[in-house]
């Protein structure tokens, strides 16, 4: 409330578009990077299955982070506290560069796949036991609620686990330009400042983030999965 009172409400979607711009790309390497891969290692549908999605996640995620790291970067100036405009932000860029090297940009690349990799592994793992679970009962057969379900609680559950290291992530991308901390130093000054707690300093919001966010995202992809599946079937029996 205090953000729409003072900022105005459109600030609520401040970083959209580079947050797009991050997130379309991510998701399609993401994605399909783990459907090919936990088939490769051995996944089957109908069984209970844990090595598969763990390996496949954690693989997919670190090569999605990898690809947009600098653009999630882009995405946390602009939503910091410094209020960074476009133009601005290509001087802190260019400044960093200039000063760290072109690596600079994939800085907080480390505590991020921190937080992704286990992220994924928490969310791939619990995501297939609770739609296999889910499926095999009869009031939950071939329901489109069981990915939105699944999707929720595994989501949330990984956002519960990975918040300290989503901290600590925040923390060493938003110096940027400022000055260059440690994963370690980081830890050390929000445990120093805030407590323990500090490293669960926005939890509820994202998980209230999170939980949706994956609900929506993977029933959908699932149902345009079974969508595309059935075309693909019916072209081959023409």
């Amino acid at each position: 409330m205090k953000i729409a009172k003072f900022e105005g409400i459109t600030s609520w979607w401040k970083g959209l578009s580079p947050t797009l711009l991050m997130a379309v790309p991510a998701t399609v390497i993401y994605y399909t990077f783990y459907d090919q891969l936990k088939v490769t290692l051995g996944f089957k549908s109908q069984q209970t299955n844990f090595l598969a999605p763990a390996i496949a996640g954690s693989i997919s995620r670190t090569v999605a982070v990898a690809c947009v790291t600098p653009l999630e970067l882009l995405r946390t100036k602009i939503q910091s506290q410094q209020h960074y405009r476009y133009h601005q932000l290509w001087r802190v860029i260019h400044a960093s560069i200039h000063n760290d090297g072109l690596l600079s940009l994939w800085r907080g690349l480390f505590p991020t796949l921190l937080r992704d990799v286990p992220f994924s592994v928490f969310y791939w793992i619990s995501y297939e036991f609770l739609k296999h679970e889910m499926g095999s009962l009869q009031h939950f057969h071939n329901s489109q609620l069981v990915p939105l379900i699944a999707g929720a609680i595994s989501g949330a559950t990984a956002a519960l686990v990975t918040n300290p290291l989503d901290v600590v992530k925040t923390h060493i991308q938003v110096s940027l330009g400022t000055r260059r901390l440690s994963l370690l130093e980081v830890v050390r000054d929000v445990v120093s400042e805030h407590g323990i707690s500090g490293l669960y300093t926005g939890l509820v919001p994202r998980i209230a983030k999170i939980a949706p966010a994956c609900a929506i995202m993977i029933s959908t992809y699932e149902s345009f999965k079974i969508y595309f599946t059935e075309k693909n079937r019916e072209k081959t029996l023409q």
